[in-house]
């Protein structure tokens, strides 16, 4: 690949973290790309997405899922239609991957609801049988090697726990029980770090192989996936995936294999992106210190308008 043949704008699409109806419930309502979305949305899955977001206490469930997955494409939309984005590249870290797979033409937009859809179920399903007290907690400015002697007294002590995401320099995702969780949030405070939030059910973790093989065996079969229109960055390790097989691979991988934001941003530099554009509801991404560093940063998404962040200089 040439110099000026090298990608120069990725789209991002985020995460999921904690949301409510009240956060992005309007957006839905009043922004005419999320009303487009929403109904097709309605129209796979044969019930009013809305209405059954609007009725959940689940800041995770089937609905809530749909509807943050509803509002990245419509930012999507928005972002390539009225801001003349036109990416090179796409990623999707974590559920972030769910909406990659729709913008790359991997799986059209209402098979793609229905996938996730179906996911969601298998995923609530698999924490009602196993591992139903686990949570995935976030904490940064954490020393990676207080947080090496915090973790050898679990090891010690035979206590579970999985690393579910890197973040960035301090900035860690861990899966453990619940009953350990206050515990570490002393533990972290003590070492200068700071919490973040808890995911319920927890997510990313080695643990979860199970929910990997009930997920590849009896969901993904249904859907026939397509080689992606553009080339997709795994959240696992950096890798760019260009098939199928591979994109496949990368939804699979979520289950049990943490996320690695750094060496997404290595790819993403290696292959010569110089703006990102992200999309959806995003309260992390752009905000991370390795992201805003090194890229020209563009935010499209509910509550906010489209914003520009040039890098810093180190």
């Amino acid at each position: 690949m040439t110099a000026s043949e090298q990608p120069t704008t990725a789209i991002v699409f985020p995460g999921m973290g904690p949301s409510s109806f009240s956060e992005v419930g309007k957006f839905l309502v009043l922004d005419p790309f999320a009303r487009k979305r929403l109904a097709e949305a309605d129209e796979a899955l044969g019930y009013s997405v809305f209405d059954r977001f609007r009725e959940s206490e689940d800041s995770y469930s089937e609905a809530t899922q749909i509807a943050f997955l509803v509002n990245s494409m419509a930012s999507a939309d928005r972002a390539v239609e009225e801001l003349g984005i036109a990416p090179d590249i796409c990623v999707g870290p974590s559920f972030g991957q769910k909406a990659a797979t729709a913008f790359v033409g991997s799986l059209p937009f209402p098979e793609l609801v229905r996938l996730t859809a179906e996911m969601a179920r298998y995923e609530i399903a698999y924490f009602t049988e196993e591992y139903q007290d686990a949570v995935t907690h976030t904490f940064f400015r954490t020393p990676q090697d207080k947080l090496a002697e915090i973790l050898a007294e679990f090891d010690e002590r035979g206590e579970w726990y999985d690393y579910s995401g890197y973040l960035d320099e301090g900035f860690c995702m861990i899966s453990l029980r619940e009953k350990e969780l206050e515990g570490l949030k002393q533990r972290v405070s003590r070492i200068g770090g700071y919490s973040m939030y808890t995911m319920v059910p927890a997510v990313h973790a080695p643990a979860f192989k199970e929910l990997r093989r009930r997920v590849e065996e009896d969901v993904l079969p249904k859907y026939e996936l397509a080689d992606p229109r553009l080339p997709v960055v795994t959240d696992q390790d950096g890798t760019v995936v260009r098939t199928a097989d591979e994109l496949r691979t990368m939804l699979l991988d979520t289950f049990d294999r943490p996320i690695h934001w750094p060496k997404v941003v290595a790819t993403l530099k290696g292959a010569g992106v110089a703006k990102v554009c992200i999309s959806g509801p995003d309260n992390l991404f752009h905000r991370l210190e390795c992201t805003k560093s090194n890229f020209e940063v563009v935010t499209v998404g509910p509550g906010k308008r489209p914003r520009d962040r040039a890098p810093r200089k180190r």
